[in-house]
């Protein structure tokens, strides 16, 4: 879909401007310029604060069509009051006080098409980023600058409307087939330092995009830091209770970096294989970091013992029990190698693994840009920012993804956990198909 300007909103905003500075030359009657003040002043209250929008074709993305066709409207009516007030100076001759009028009221209308549209982008837009908010509160009242900052937001609130709309046709055009309505339920485990949060989930949209296709979803809601045995116990428990409530024998497991060792534990546990159909692990470090061995034996023992009683004391207070040095030591390349020889692939489950790679250290924040070049220095193949390719490697199949872009795919955008779309990787269909896979094979 192609945006356009609203043309009755660009109308409005030339005719008042236009016609103020007119009466104000002598040159338009009263009654004239009270009508065409009244028409502009009502199209600019309908389409500002109630404009015309996609709400029932495009439901929850309405807000940034409208605040983007504004904003739109806005650059393009600048270049119009350019245009007009070159031909009132030429053509009608209007002196110094005519020509004051025709600006501030121009400035007027342009500033108020520019506030409505952002403030709609600013609060409705997840791809726009920190910086350029910040921008946007701070820039759009000095000229020129706020003409650029506004372009940006508003290209980057248009690609997210167009994907999302996108997004919106294909779910419905399969809504009936229900392509992740599996046989046995989802399981998603989150990776260490995480938790499974209500106002934050830690898969971001794939969980509603999953269950939009008929996926039903449960969550591993294992300790944030503990070893790979306490968790693996923890989830064989989760397990059952979910056997127990839904009667459904087995679960799906899809299981993001260190919640994939976990997961393995707990099929390795008496009784658990039989209710696990798969087990699909993202990002996982089956054979380990390097870097995590190297830190820890390098760092000394005085400042690794507080960071972990900080973190551990910082977890207490939300009433949860955390190790976080156990956690990290199940990490380390040594305890993978240990732990890879007593839990083998458990037989009779499907399983497979997928993994993700940055191209460069910038494709991520902190910390994980920093990780980036540390785990480089111990590994010969690309990683994710913390997890090489080579350990991420599992199961019966393994999966690479990448974008053709320079950017590359970090360990949280492996699981959406900045909410980030990516050119050439919608991590949302990614989970999609991996689920369609599940179902397809009867699973």
């Amino acid at each position: 879909m192609k945006l356009r300007s609203s043309y009755p909103l660009l109308a409005a905003a030339l005719l008042l401007p236009c016609c103020s500075a007119l009466f104000n030359a002598a040159l338009l009657s009263g009654g004239v310029f009270a009508a065409a003040l009244t028409a502009s002043l009502l199209i600019l209250i309908v389409f500002i604060f109630k404009p015309t929008h996609l709400k029932k074709t495009y439901p929850k993305i309405y807000v940034i069509y409208d605040g983007c066709r504004q904003i739109k409207t806005f650059r393009v009516s600048i270049v119009f009051h350019i245009i007009m007030f070159v031909l009132l100076k030429t053509i009608f001759k209007i002196t110094f006080v005519p020509s004051l009028v025709f600006i501030l009221v121009a400035y007027a209308v342009i500033m108020l098409l520019m506030i409505s549209g952002g403030v709609r982008l600013f609060l409705a837009s997840t791809q726009i980023s920190l910086t350029l908010r910040v921008l946007m509160a701070t820039l759009f009242w000095v000229p020129v600058a706020n003409l650029i900052v506004m372009k940006k937001a508003e290209r980057t609130a248009w690609q997210e409307f167009d994907r999302e709309a996108a997004r919106i046709e294909l779910d419905n055009a399969r809504a009936e087939n229900e392509i992740c309505k599996t046989k046995y339920p989802i399981l998603l485990v989150h990776g260490i330092f995480f938790r499974d949060l209500n106002f934050f989930n830690y898969w971001g949209r794939v969980p509603k995009e999953l269950i939009k296709n008929g996926a039903d979803i449960y969550y591993g809601d294992q300790p944030s830091a503990a070893s790979v045995e306490e968790c693996g116990n923890f989830l064989k428990d989760r397990i059952d209770d979910i056997i127990s409530m839904t009667g459904c024998e087995k679960v799906n497991i899809i299981a993001h970096s260190k919640g994939g060792l976990d997961s393995r534990y707990a099929a390795a546990l008496p009784g658990c294989a039989e209710h696990i159909a798969s087990i699909t692990t993202v990002n996982t470090p089956h054979r380990g970091c390097l870097y995590a061995d190297y830190l820890l034996g390098k760092l000394p023992k005085t400042i690794i013992s507080w960071i972990a009683a900080k973190y551990n004391a910082a977890l207490s207070r939300f009433g949860e029990k955390a190790d976080f040095i156990e956690g990290v030591t199940d990490l380390t390349a040594a305890r993978c190698a240990e732990f890879n020889e007593t839990h083998p692939i458990p037989e009779g489950v499907y399983c497979r693994s997928v993994g993700s790679y940055m191209k460069k250290s910038t494709s991520a924040g902190f910390p994980l840009n920093f990780a980036y070049v540390l785990v480089k220095l111990f590994s010969r193949t690309e990683n994710d920012g913390l997890v090489d390719l080579e350990s991420m490697k599992w199961g019966d199949s393994f999966t690479v993804y990448s974008p053709k872009t320079k950017r590359g795919i970090s360990h949280g955008d492996a699981i959406d956990l900045f909410r980030e779309d990516i050119s050439g990787y919608d991590v949302r269909e990614v989970y999609v198909k991996l689920v369609e896979d599940l179902k397809n094979r009867g699973l």
